[in-house]
């Protein structure tokens, strides 16, 4: 067997122990192995033994960072120590929650037609050399696009990081010729040419990626803008859709009835806020603050009179 499939296949394996043992909550090691005997497909029908047990949780915490630990006493049943970690932003918790979808995908093939995904174009061609320029802290040579200005230049940039938002993949960096600034966040999609450099850099030993969006909603992060807090009032229909998915991690709902429910927020409203609230229509009222209220009536307007009859 090639030393990838060998990999998949483990890998497929490490992600049938975590999905069981998140499932079930806490389960004994027995009723583990009964389940995994029972799943014929990926067991074989044979048994799990407790040393590749102990094996694969070593390898699960070093993959995934998924810590699995036994009751110490009573049943000594398993659990997940940090099942809260698997349901967050973090690269952990994006690259276990991608695995699964990518392997329940590539197991069905007899239904690929059946199956219809969302296209990412901005990861194709420089994601990877920008994570590999990240790992070395090498400077980037980048010729990039600007829509607003119709036109493109050449800089030097130190890459910082890269954020996934609704379908493109931004990178943050710091121009070379603008040291003391803010760093600068380039769509990937938007470049044309990208060379990674020999020269390196040193990361601020205080940048933090989470921090630098901290408050925002999307990819816009101006400290210049303040972190406030939204009220928002939501049709009860599309409440079910927020509440599932939430606008963002501050989300918190206050009040609720057969009619509306409403949503407070802590964030910085930037214009991508702003066409969230817009994207949901009729459904999402701005209540607080006034200025953001005002804000959002006064593009209703314009739309309005965009679409009046002439």
């Amino acid at each position: 067997m090639a030393r990838s499939e060998k990999t998949k296949g483990l890998l497929n394996k490490y992600v049938w122990v975590i999905e069981t043992i998140s499932r079930k909550k806490k389960i004994s090691f027995n009723d583990l192995n009964k389940l995994w005997k029972a799943d014929v497909d990926i067991s074989g029908g044979e048994n799990l033994s407790k040393r590749t047990f102990d094996n694969w949780k070593s390898a699960i915490w070093d993959f995934f960072g998924i810590e699995i630990v036994a009751e110490r006493s009573g049943e000594y049943r398993y659990y997940i120590e940090n099942e809260k970690d698997l349901r967050g932003n973090g690269l952990r918790s994006w690259l276990y929650n991608t695995f699964c979808v990518s392997n329940a995908l590539a197991n069905s093939q007899s239904i690929k037609d059946r199956i219809l995904l969302e296209y990412v174009p901005s990861g194709k061609d420089y994601l990877k050399p920008i994570v590999e320029a990240m790992k070395g802290n090498h400077v980037l040579n980048i010729t990039y696009y600007f829509y607003w200005k119709d036109e493109e230049y050449n800089v030097d940039v130190q890459p910082y990081c890269v954020k996934l938002f609704r379908q493109r993949w931004y990178m943050v960096a710091l121009s070379t010729s603008h040291q003391g600034r803010r760093p600068h966040i380039y769509s990937l999609d938007r470049i044309q040419e990208l060379h990674i450099k020999d020269e390196t850099f040193k990361m601020p030993r205080n940048w933090d990626a989470n921090e630098f969006f901290h408050g925002c909603y999307g990819i816009i992060s101006d400290p210049r803008t303040p972190i406030q807090r939204i009220k928002l009032k939501v049709s009860a229909s599309q409440a079910n859709y927020i509440r599932d998915l939430q606008l963002h991690e501050s989300q918190q709902e206050i009040e609720q009835n057969e009619e509306y429910s409403i949503f407070t927020y802590r964030l910085r409203p930037e214009y991508d806020f702003m066409q969230e609230i817009l994207r949901n229509g009729s459904d999402v009222e701005v209540l607080e603050p006034k200025e953001l209220r005002d804000e959002m009536a006064e593009i209703i307007e314009q739309l309005h009179n965009k679409y009046k009859e002439k």
